[in-house]
């Protein structure tokens, strides 16, 4: 557990990096593509992110990887909440970014962030899963910036963008709370369809 809390430390800290040039830019279009390279590295280097690993969880639900997923998710948001906040003191333009950006998030309602955290979860469980399956990165390349465009919600990069705002309170954990119960639903809602779909084999 060890082990998965630091590499999820390591995944913390690329989406933050991922996070910060989505904020820099002044294109959106331009932000979304680069904030890729987060995932794109995290992928390469093998750190543990929830949001690429909670689809998974439909071939081994076992006590052992759930609870991976606790401390692999606990690592993300702590990570990505510090940097956001010591991001906000180095590049006060992020900042002044960011806070236009969660108070618009924080008008959404429950079910609102729920749903788009959801086509989130779809999304990066296909990029991983393509990266997994096929050996490119392609998925990657086009399911973030898809889903960044498109105004779905990632929990993990959803936190970095509130410590970057400087904006902790109880309507940021539930706000956070939403994203990740939708990240998680998304995940898995393609690998539950595919074993669904599948035929039965004859006894």
């Amino acid at each position: 557990m060890l082990s998965t809390f630091i590499s999820g430390i390591s995944a913390g800290v690329l989406i933050a990096i991922g996070g910060t040039a989505f904020l820099s830019c002044d294109s959106r279009y331009a932000g979304a593509l680069l904030f890729a390279v987060a995932l794109l590295c995290i992928c390469w280097k093998g750190y543990y992110l929830f949001t690429g690993k909670i689809g998974y969880v439909t071939e081994d639900h076992s006590a052992e990887n759930v609870l991976r997923l606790v401390v692999g998710l606990a690592a993300n948001l702590l990570t990505t909440l510090l940097l956001g906040l010591l991001l906000r003191y180095a590049l006060p333009n992020i900042g002044l970014t960011a806070e236009g950006l969660c108070a618009a998030k924080l008008q959404q309602s429950f079910l609102q962030t729920l749903i788009r955290a959801s086509f989130c979860g779809i999304l990066m469980y296909l990029a991983v899963s393509v990266y997994r399956e096929q050996k490119t990165v392609l998925g990657i390349v086009f399911c973030i910036p898809v889903f960044i465009l498109s105004g779905f919600e990632h929990s993990i990069a959803d936190m970095f963008y509130f410590g970057a705002a400087g904006k902790i309170d109880f309507s940021v954990i539930g706000f956070i709370a939403a994203v990740v119960l939708g990240n998680t639903l998304g995940s898995v809602l393609l690998p539950l369809l595919n074993k669904g779909g599948k035929p039965r084999e004859k006894q």
